[in-house]
């Protein structure tokens, strides 16, 4: 029996007794309950120009046109188009699942301490001005001023083991370097609790593994371009949890309803120029505004200038990057009970209290679970 070839993933192609199709541009892994594909279909050792078109081959009424167009064009049996069709479809199923499985498997691997690496990190983390250590540290993986900013950013991070995770939005104007910061300090944690990507679709979030970003950190370089994503972001911010409810075509080419399900709570670092945030992201952050004085641009320009005269210790910047990743797979979630908490009011101009003060509590639960 013919099979799909996906030799090349931007033109998947299929024989099929008379016919010859083939798939320009590949098909998307996201979104199971449509396969929209452009389809060039053409009769084998034949002078006839082939057909071309973009359509859903989940829409029945889409596929009864197409197959009609193409028994015209080609003056072949309509049963023979359909019965190509129809195995492509499958084979296309087929190879989109493996795709999905196979994206899924690839994940950092995970770092395993030795005996000796697991005490030192635990003993790094017992100091007594542990948070000045940590910013001291910090500031020699190369981030240039940003104190404060860097210190809030990692224990947001460091947060994505408590069932309350902190999300940061970094507000700065276009040039100012908050994707540096936040891409320098992320590097102090360790690389299988990040998920960094340049682009998120709204569906992206839904076809993860049930429990593969629990407890994982999403640094989203631009959150201006990224608004499609925004709700389910919010949606495992506060549920804890997302749930899609998809159809799609069993082996037997018979529809069924599947739920997917992606467990949270995960912690979001996103970057925007936008000095007003859309009200729902905003009050599930915290907000830090970068420094943009002429102080800060001649601190980083000096260390540009460094870096690249071959001046700057970057082995030491990748041990002290080490160390911090260390200490934070020695981390381990803990319940943290705030006795104070009754004691706290916020004060009534504050914009959103029932939403602020949770955000608080999890700031200082935050700072008492790193410190």
């Amino acid at each position: 029996m013919p099979t799909l070839n996906t030799t090349d993933p931007n033109l998947l192609s299929y024989e099929h007794e008379l016919l010859r199709i083939e798939v320009p541009g590949g098909v998307k892994l996201e979104g199971l309950d449509r396969m929209r594909v452009t389809l060039k279909v053409e009769l084998k050792d034949s002078p006839r120009p082939p057909v071309r078109h973009n359509l859903d081959l989940y829409n029945d009424n889409q596929l009864e046109k197409f197959i009609r167009k193409v028994a015209e064009r080609l003056e072949i049996g309509t049963s023979v188009i359909a019965a190509g069709l129809s195995q492509i479809t499958t084979e296309i199923e087929h190879y989109r699942l493996e795709q999905i499985k196979l994206q899924g498997s690839e994940q950092p691997e995970v770092k395993r301490l030795t005996e000796s690496q697991y005490l030192e990190a635990k003993e790094n983390l017992m100091a007594e001005n542990l948070m000045e250590q940590t910013m001291e540290d910090l500031q020699g993986t190369g981030i240039q001023g940003e104190k404060e900013n860097g210190m809030i950013l990692l224990i947001a991070m460091s947060s994505r083991k408590l069932p309350d995770p902190l999300s940061v939005i970094c507000l700065a104007g276009s040039g100012t370097g908050k994707s540096y910061l936040m891409e320098k300090v992320a590097s102090c944690i360790p690389e299988e609790d990040a998920r960094e990507h340049t682009q998120f679709s709204g569906n992206s979030f839904y076809y993860y593994r049930r429990e593969e970003i629990w407890g994982k950190v999403f640094l989203i370089e631009d959150l201006d371009g990224a608004q499609g994503v925004l709700f389910p972001i919010r949606e495992l911010q506060t549920k804890k949890r997302i749930s899609k409810t998809v159809t799609v075509k069993d082996k037997s080419g018979q529809l069924k309803t599947v739920t997917l399900i992606v467990e949270g709570p995960v912690s979001v670092i996103g970057c925007t120029t936008k000095e007003k945030v859309y009200e729902d992201n905003a009050n599930r952050a915290l907000l830090i505004y970068l420094d943009n004085s002429t102080e800060q641009d001649e601190r980083v320009m000096d260390y540009q200038k460094q870096l690249r005269a071959g001046l700057t210790d970057r082995l030491k910047e990748k041990q002290l990057q080490q160390k911090l990743q260390d200490m934070q797979r020695v981390l381990q979630p803990v319940r943290i009970i705030n006795p104070y908490a009754p004691l706290i009011d916020l004060p009534k101009e504050i914009f959103k209290p029932r939403r602020t003060l949770p955000l608080l509590l999890s700031f200082m639960e935050a700072v008492t679970f790193y410190g």
